[in-house]
């Protein structure tokens, strides 16, 4: 899973989805104003954005490793009909975790998603990887002492440590940023931008902020790096985290 930075829409788009809402509320008939919007060349602009956002690809904003099909409601629009034509509440979504997700959408004691929003939030905080499996875990919390319940929840509702194709792609993603990363430190020089440049183009699922934060920077060859070069571990670093 990857940080999703959410695009303003175009100001015909936003309109639309105020009229929509405001009209959806009214007559409280969300399945049937969502079924009759969706074919509108409105709303296919808005769908038009989620792709830009999901980056060439298009790949799903929960798993990364399939093509994102269509529009996905965070807050399920059956349960939270008001959300229905929200903005902030849509992502692009794969065939696979929209039906695993459905209309499941736990909430914690505080009434808060229990589940990562990849597009108002970092989902490392949340989530680990398995560089030996490829599947996706909770983050451990050393303040608590226990995983993230957040990221527990979301790898349980999407099954993201039960997907065997979807690991197999993230293990290949990580060969290749740690193949990138060797070369690097094998060379004479080391050039920051050529080597950043590399990993955000091998990098299919969001794996850089993972192999530059807490866990990854101690396994190979992202450890050599920082020993050998810190300045350009750093700029990998931050590109990583934008």
């Amino acid at each position: 899973m990857r940080r999703v930075h959410r695009t303003a829409l175009p100001a015909t788009a936003q309109t639309y989805l105020d009229q929509r809402r405001q009209a959806t509320i009214a007559a409280r008939n969300v399945e049937g104003a969502w079924k009759t919007a969706r074919q509108t060349q409105r709303m296919r602009a808005v769908l038009c954005v989620l792709q830009k956002m999901a980056g060439a690809r298009e790949r799903c904003m929960y798993c990364v490793d399939s093509h994102g099909s269509d529009i996905e409601h965070f807050w399920p629009k059956s349960a939270y009909p008001q959300r229905a034509f929200v903005w902030s509440n849509l992502l692009l979504c794969c065939t696979e975790c929209g039906r695993f997700k459905g209309d499941q959408f736990p909430l914690s004691p505080a009434g808060e998603p229990a589940l990562v929003d990849p597009s108002a939030e970092d989902p490392w905080e949340h989530l680990d990887f398995d560089p030996d499996t490829g599947n996706l875990t909770a983050r451990y919390d050393s303040a608590s002492g226990t995983p993230s319940a957040r990221g527990e929840c979301t790898v349980r509702v999407l099954q993201l440590d039960r997907r065997e194709g979807m690991a197999e792609g993230y293990r290949r993603t990580f060969r290749r940023l740690a193949a990138c990363v060797w070369q690097a430190v094998s060379a004479d020089a080391l050039d920051a931008a050529s080597l950043v440049a590399s990993l955000q183009q091998a990098d299919d699922h969001g794996l850089m902020a993972w192999c530059f934060g807490p866990v990854g920077a101690g396994l190979q060859p992202f450890d050599e790096l920082q020993r050998k070069a810190p300045d350009v571990w750093e700029a990998c670093r931050s590109a990583a985290a934008q």
